[in-house]
């Protein structure tokens, strides 16, 4: 059984790093997570004589790569020599006119010197506005010449259906100005991030990405970025038919703050545990497989204040020991569970610091509501 990695690829060589999820769970005792390799981070664009104006039907190929060719960018980082992989490539899109211009976290982490390099050659200094290793984005900034500054379209990745058609570009292997193509093959993934915070709601793509392509978009069929290129899953280190894209609605809610703060604060919840699949719904005495049980509550957190509880005991059947005696959260504001993934793209998508959350939950056989109110997460994934 291989041991699951995070590989960061900006052209950097392999790092392998430990995988944790965002709310670390237990796993059933026979399934082992893929392996994930990371390759190589809004305001509303203002639309002005050198910005396109969006569409309202589909492009081409050639008209997406086109309309949006001189947007994209190369991110050339330089670290000091006693760093891992001390240079690298990356990609980059340009979001406004004032300089701003989005990448991934990883493309520029620990970085000495970043130089941006737009389609015509020119190239800048780029300092870094703010990082959010979170979510691997990353917004830096270059004073550049404002006929150079040509800002994408952000879309709302919530339209997107699997099997929608969609375009990458970047860098990849440092080949500038490249573009794949493919399909969304699935959505809502959790992406392991070394963190030990995983980041929900993620695109799965056909579209071939390869080191180099991180922080480049991932367009729609009308030149929209719905996604930030950030991630494959490959045994070799190069693509295999499985890319992962962070939305751009997260871009849209992640971005802005980094602009302002340099930082964004992500609410928790503050519990551990585990999907309820056939086996343990069995053990239960539960109807339906659905549904994340508690296991842990971590001390001090909203979970614990709320009043949720952990499991306090387990029991063997068939051989397996599986917890028993915590909470099923079974609905998370009104909205079905069914597993883990429901709560983080939740928590991701609509929820803040500071706001309430309702948690239905299954206890001793009765149904019960607790309000939770979201806290700012530790920087550590181990909760």
């Amino acid at each position: 059984m291989q041991k699951s990695g995070v590989i960061v690829g900006s052209i950097l060589g392999a790092t392998i790093v430990l995988l944790a999820l965002t709310f670390v769970l237990i796993p059933p005792p026979i399934v082992s997570p893929p392996q994930i390799i990371v390759t190589n981070g809004h305001e509303s664009s203002t639309v002005g004589e050198e910005t396109p104006l969006p569409v309202t039907r589909d492009l081409s190929l050639i008209q997406i790569f086109e309309r949006t060719e001189e947007g994209v960018v190369q991110v050339n980082v330089h670290r000091s020599s006693d760093v891992l992989g001390a240079n690298g490539i990356g990609s980059g899109f340009v979001f406004d006119k004032n300089g701003h211009i989005i990448t991934n976290e990883h493309v520029v982490e620990n970085s000495d010197k970043v130089i941006v390099t737009f389609l015509d050659g020119r190239s800048y200094n780029a300092e870094v506005v703010g990082v959010d290793a979170a979510t691997d984005i990353a917004v830096i900034k270059v004073n550049a010449d404002p006929s150079l500054l040509k800002p994408l379209h952000i879309g709302d990745s919530s339209n997107l259906k699997v099997g929608m058609r969609v375009a990458a570009i970047g860098n990849p292997f440092g080949l500038s100005g490249t573009m794949t193509s493919g399909i969304i093959s699935a959505l809502g993934r959790l992406l392991p991030q070394e963190t030990g915070f995983s980041i929900p709601d993620v695109i799965q793509t056909d579209a071939a990405i390869n080191p180099g392509n991180s922080g480049g978009p991932l367009l729609n069929s009308r030149a929209e970025v719905v996604g930030i290129n950030t991630a494959i899953q490959s045994g070799t280190g190069e693509f295999t038919g499985v890319g992962f894209s962070i939305p751009s609605n997260t871009i849209a809610k992640i971005v802005p703050k980094l602009i302002a703060d340099g930082t964004f604060n992500h609410p928790w919840v503050g519990i551990s545990g585990r999907d309820i699949d056939p086996a343990l719904a069995t053990a239960l005495n539960l109807v339906d497989a659905r549904g994340f049980l508690v296991v842990n509550v971590v001390e001090g957190s909203p979970a614990e204040k709320a009043g949720l509880k952990g499991s306090d005991e387990t029991r063997e059947v068939d051989g397996v020991e599986y917890p028993f005696g915590g909470d099923v959260i079974l609905a998370v504001d009104g909205n079905v569970v069914r597993k883990i993934d429901d709560i983080l793209i939740h928590l991701q998508r609509y929820k803040s610091v500071g706001d309430e959350m309702v948690l239905e939950v299954l206890r001793d056989g009765r149904v019960t509501n607790f309000v939770v109110e979201l806290d700012e997460r530790p920087n550590s994934g181990i909760n």
